[in-house]
């Protein structure tokens, strides 16, 4: 596995490096926005990166699958799926703040075994990949050790993910945070947030993370406590701090 993730890993910082090439130039241009048919925004930016980034995937290994937000499914012909959200965080986007980012992921039958979360704007990314410890910018991080919740930093993009449980969370947590889509789960890694919770995620925007939590010392499940694969429903938890886990979904599941 180790040697076939080293062989592997080029190609993933290259498919985010020239993700960064095409987002660079519409940051804070004005980019005109269009809307999908689930009202969600989509621009040329998340339209071009995608396309991009499945033509190196289809030109250097043509028989893997991807699974991307813009342009559907390509089916695998062996093990392996590339899971691409070109820009999570297109609200973030479109209005000039820097949270958003790129999302890659490499599946082995539906688990995630490589991770990038790219911030092409700060020029900051996070790697992670199965067996091998995260790297932020090419340098190891961990998450911060916090096993009690009244202790830790807790975040989700939206209230509306969590209308019931966040009154309860953030009378139990130390502050709740609001915003930050995929770079949120990078303050996980760097060990400046402690949690994040999230429903309502499709797999192109959770695959590329739990290598990522987890090769700084985290852990990330679906909010049954399982692993997440890119059959999983949606509704999910990273904690920097394993302690955290089940006081969270306690909660969660009541």
């Amino acid at each position: 596995m180790q040697d076939f993730i080293e062989s592997i890993t080029p190609l993933a910082h290259h498919l985010a490096d020239e993700a960064g090439q095409i987002i660079r130039p519409h940051f804070r241009q004005g980019v005109k926005v269009d809307h999908k048919a689930d009202e969600s925004p989509v621009t040329i930016a998340d339209r071009g990166v995608e396309e991009r980034l499945r033509a190196i995937i289809e030109e250097n290994r043509p028989e893997d699958g991807i699974i991307g937000e813009e342009f559907g499914i390509k089916p695998s012909q062996n093990q392996y799926d590339w899971v691409l959200d070109p820009i999570d965080g297109t609200k973030s986007f479109v209005i000039g703040r820097p949270t958003f980012g790129t999302l890659i992921a490499l599946c082995e039958n539906g688990v995630p075994i490589l991770g990038i979360i790219d911030q092409p704007i700060l020029n900051e990314r996070w790697f992670g990949a199965k067996g091998q410890p995260t790297l932020f910018n090419g340098k190891i991080v961990r998450a911060r050790q916090c096993p009690y919740l009244k202790q830790a930093r807790l975040a989700s993009t939206s209230p509306s993910q969590l209308v019931e449980e966040w009154p309860i969370l953030d009378k139990s947590c130390n502050f709740f945070s609001w915003g930050g889509d995929c770079y949120s789960y990078g303050l996980v890694a760097n060990g400046a947030l402690d949690a994040v919770i999230e429903t309502q995620l499709s797999s192109y925007d959770y695959a590329a993370l739990p290598p990522i939590i987890e090769g700084a010392g985290g852990h990330m499940c679906d909010w049954g406590g399982n692993a997440l694969t890119t059959k999983s429903d949606g509704r999910v938890l990273a904690v920097g701090d394993i302690a955290l886990k089940d006081q969270i979904l306690k909660i969660l599941n009541n």
